[in-house]
């Protein structure tokens, strides 16, 4: 277990619902007893297989093709500080329609999956991508046990072995408050579609007390020091930006108290996918005859371990390219 899901778990309240009727298998935990909120982080792929996920996105959508080269150049670097890597490279899956199967780790109610899939489902609205359940194992792979909310980003996803989750949102039942379905489960997604937390845009980050950032996300997260800069410090660089202003209320967006800002004005974050998160997604994912594409964000990371034995196979990743394509 990781240092932030024991801090979790330290400051998680616990209760455990029998739910075996249902067929769920998933300990059960009333949000309500949960903290205010359980900081997200983006899943980092292990260090071996960035370029090669790099190579991926370029296959998935060769916009990104710019920002592999320089990568290269960077290898050196990379072994000391390899998250760099994904700094650089976007994700996006790329303006064609194509539809993401979805599968459950654990047993989970057939209500629950609908719930889940649907709030998913939300960035269809303005994106040509759209996600759909499958009794297979799907492209997402989502998991309600512990260790908190996050996802991998983009087309990372695709070198994630079968029998890893891909997203996790613990403790996500049919109790959970609706609220925190439109809150955390559309943020994920917004993750697996390429899209990386907004607050580390450069004017956000203006705004915060690194040394207060410290002590508050080691207190409620468990972050040491390098993980507070990568997953909240380290800005977007400013050509990934797409020329829009930062926006503290969309959904990609921290909700940050006003105790580690340098005003002492909160950030407010967002909870449900708002204006310009809809107008992004449809920049970024046309629907047919709607618009450009926009190319570059960056990312941040959480590094997972398997061995290479374990790696997604290039064939395999390349059917999952070809099948979630929209004939």
């Amino acid at each position: 277990m990781n240092k932030s899901s024991k801090a979790e778990e330290a400051l998680t309240r616990i209760v455990k619902i029998a739910n075996e009727a249902l067929g769920d298998t998933t300990n059960e935990k009333d949000y309500k007893s949960m903290p205010e909120e359980i900081g997200c982080s983006i899943k980092m792929l292990p260090a071996h297989l960035l370029e090669k996920a790099a190579e991926t996105a370029v296959k998935v959508y060769p916009v990104n093709r710019p920002l592999i080269e320089s990568s290269r150049e960077m290898a050196a670097e990379l072994i000391a500080d390899p998250m760099k890597l994904t700094l650089l490279t976007t994700k996006y899956w790329g303006p064609s329609p194509r539809k993401l199967t979805v599968s459950f780790m654990e047993s989970t109610p057939a209500d629950l999956r609908r719930r889940i899939v649907s709030h998913m489902n939300a960035w269809s609205k303005t994106a040509c991508i759209s996600f759909v359940e499958t009794s297979a194992n799907g492209n997402v792979r989502i998991s309600r046990g512990d260790g908190g909310y996050w996802s991998y980003l983009g087309t990372d996803i695709l070198h994630v072995p079968k029998n890893n989750q891909t997203m996790n949102l613990q403790g996500f039942t049919m109790n959970t408050q609706e609220s925190e379905f439109h809150r955390v489960v559309r943020h994920e997604t917004g993750h697996t579609l390429g899209f990386p937390h907004e607050h580390m845009r450069l004017s956000i980050i203006n705004r915060i007390d690194k040394e207060k950032a410290y002590e508050y996300f080691e207190r409620t997260q468990g972050w040491d020091q390098a993980t507070v800069d990568q997953q909240v410090l380290t800005p977007l660089s400013e050509k990934s930006i797409m020329g829009t202003p930062a926006d503290q209320t969309s959904i990609m967006c921290y909700q940050l108290p006003g105790s580690i800002t340098k005003d002492g004005k909160p950030i407010v974050g967002g909870t449900d996918i708002n204006e310009t998160d809809y107008k992004f997604a449809a920049r970024v994912y046309p629907k047919p005859f709607n618009g450009s594409h926009a190319m570059e964000y960056g990312t941040e990371a959480y590094q997972d371990a398997w061995t290479e034995e374990q790696d997604v196979s290039e064939t395999e990743i390349e059917e999952s390219i070809k099948s979630s394509l929209i004939k």
